[in-house]
């Protein structure tokens, strides 16, 4: 008898596979609606966030359930609950939205000559870019902008912008930087500490006082201890610190009179030109570290590219420096 007598013709099993595996990948708006009610455990929050129905999110639940044989939640005393395999599932559906929502969004801008993403550090991008982009907008009206904003010391990924503004020291392989001027340090203070405690006159005079320190988990670092070395008195202790995980909410932190911060002259010239902070020493300390524009090199040759690059060099550069 012919071997291939009584099978299905081929490619049958192929299509039967390929139903299967279908069959058993959940839709996207399931995976939505199913992060959305684990994060707040409450389905007509997780209705309200995605503009559904309660019904919709039962309904898209359900189904994520019976597609995977397995029940995501639970009701303990009237409370909505993950159970151990939703704990389980949430974690990799987050990661699955993640990088989809990533994909989609680098395939819908990314190639569009009319719209410029523009990845920045977030102290930066407030009191740096922000106050003199609409200068840029003037001479590019054709272009659309849209920002990112960068974590600081975050590992290393896949750019999803087409420039960006960052710190360091201009290593950034696979990257073209352009150094925005030479950074110096230096504390800063609001006004109004001052004309409470005229008497901050002199470094050692910080021993009285609150400084504002930045750190995290990933580096706990600020340039407070290079300063005092610069200005004669290492070691020196303080009344007390407030410390901030990242820079902006430590200079607001200045500019609400709660203590000195250590500012970086890229990024205070504004608030000091504003009065809102103030030098109280004539003591600076230049650092190895500057904020750069770093270019993908695959991306430097872009008219939208280089016209921001040609606008930063040329005019951001000047009001900063």
């Amino acid at each position: 008898m012919n071997s291939l007598q009584g099978r299905p013709p081929y490619g049958a099993d192929q299509k039967r596979g390929a139903r299967t595996v279908r069959r058993h990948l959940p839709s996207m708006r399931a995976l939505q609606a199913f992060e959305a009610a684990a994060r707040h455990l409450n389905f007509t929050r997780a209705a309200v966030e995605l503009n559904l129905t309660q019904t919709a999110i039962s309904h898209q639940i359900r189904n994520l359930e019976e597609t995977l044989d397995i029940q995501l939640f639970s009701r303990d005393g009237g409370r909505l609950r993950l159970t151990a395999a939703g704990e389980q599932y949430v974690a990799s559906a987050r990661l699955v939205i993640a990088e989809i929502s990533l994909a989609t969004d680098r395939a819908s801008h990314e190639q569009r000559d009319d719209t410029l993403t523009i990845g920045c550090l977030g102290t930066f991008e407030i009191k740096s870019l922000l106050p003199h982009i609409s200068e840029f907008q003037d001479r590019h009206p054709e272009l659309a902008l849209r920002f990112k904003t960068i974590i600081p010391n975050a590992p290393p990924a896949r750019p999803d912008y087409d420039v960006s503004i960052q710190y360091g020291v201009g290593d950034w392989p696979g990257m073209t930087a352009y150094k925005l001027g030479e950074e110096e340090v230096f504390p800063v203070c609001s006004p109004r500490l001052l004309e409470k405690d005229p008497d901050l006159r002199e470094p050692a005079d910080l021993e009285r006082h609150t400084i504002i320190r930045t750190g995290s988990p990933l580096l706990v670092r600020d340039d407070w201890p290079f300063w005092l070395d610069r200005a004669g008195v290492p070691g020196l202790g303080f009344a007390r610190e407030i410390t901030c995980d990242l820079l902006y909410p430590a200079f607001q932190a200045a500019i609400e009179g709660l203590g000195i911060v250590m500012g970086r002259s890229a990024v205070v010239r504004h608030d000091i030109s504003r009065g809102l902070l103030v030098e109280p020493f004539d003591i600076r300390l230049h650092s190895p570290s500057a904020y750069y524009l770093v270019v993908p090199q695959a991306r430097e040759n872009l008219a939208k590219v280089e016209a921001f690059r040609d606008w930063v060099l040329e005019e951001l550069l000047r009001k900063i420096a």
